[in-house]
This record gives C-alpha cells, structure tokens and sequence, in this order.
C-alpha cells in the first residue's frame, strides 16, 4: 500500500476520533481499564480512593472494561492485523530471532521489553501511538519529547542488541 495514503487514511481516522468521541487514539487506556476492572475483581477495597483506578471505574454502575470504546479499538487492532496479514499470505507463528539468542531468551526479553514500555506509558500519559498520533497532531510539545525520547531510546538500546541479531 502506498504509504501517503496510509498516513492520510489514518490521519481522518484520528479526525474522526476526535469528532465523534472527543478524544484520539491509543492503546495504554484499554489496558488501564482491563487492570482496573481487574483489580476491582480481586480486591474491590484498593480501589476506593484510588486516583488511579478510580478514573476508569465508573462507581455509579457495575464496573466493566467494555465500557471504554478504546477496548474495542484495540480489539479492532488485532483483528484487523491478522485479517491484513492473513490476505498477504504473511501468517505464520514463529519466533523471529538472531542466531546467537535462543527461543526463551528472545520472549523473556520481549516480555521485558513490553513490561518496561507498559509502565512507561503510564508515565508518559499515554502509550507511543497515543503520544505520536493523538499529541503529535496536537503538536503538544510534550508528545513530541516523548517520541523524540522513544526513538533515541531505541536506537541507543540497539546499539547493544545488535550484536544478538547478527
């Protein structure tokens, strides 16, 4: 797909997003509201008073994570990737990997990577789509120092990890 016309076709969904449901798009919020609902689950007393949970439990009813339209978004995500892949002929489970790390190592360390950036979005308010696409387009300097500080994060991070790839 030409690429220019991806961007413009993402950029009027992010339009869309924000006129119809007054806010962009991301993926750490459907997250949040997962933990959230889960946690009020297993112990419904750390949720009381919690700033946190609390502004993505709704006390007035039964909380539920599918209150939140990001849930569906990311739902959409996954879905609509497999079915683009599926129609490229590009589905196959494996495990991509340098030769020098083995299988377990390469999950551990993805499962670490994802962990580090999970906590990082909430740090930043918000996750690295949500920051570049939804802040980006607001031109919020803060997003842009988010991304600026992603990317050179990740290229000063392969530098050490290249060697494992080769």
């Amino acid at each position: 797909m030409n690429p220019y016309l991806a961007g413009f076709g993402l950029g009027l969904v992010l339009l869309a997003s924000y006129i119809l449901m007054g806010r962009g798009l991301g993926a750490s919020g459907a997250v949040a509201s997962f933990t959230s609902w889960g946690v009020s689950e297993i112990a419904p007393s750390q949720v009381i008073g919690n700033g946190f949970f609390e502004k993505y439990l709704d006390p007035e009813r039964a909380p539920h994570p599918l209150k939140d339209w990001l849930v569906f978004e990311v739902i959409g995500v996954m879905i609509g990737g497999f079915i683009s892949g599926a129609i490229a002929k590009r589905v196959s489970f494996s495990i991509d990997r340098g030769a020098k790390i083995s299988d377990g190592a390469r999950l551990f360390f993805a499962f670490i990577g994802g962990s580090i950036m999970a906590v990082g979005a909430q740090f930043a308010r918000g996750c690295t789509s949500g920051q570049a696409l939804s802040g980006g387009s607001l031109l919020n300097l803060g997003s842009w120092v988010a991304m600026i500080c992603i990317f050179g994060g990740g290229y000063l991070l392969a530098w050490f990890v290249r060697r494992l790839w080769q």
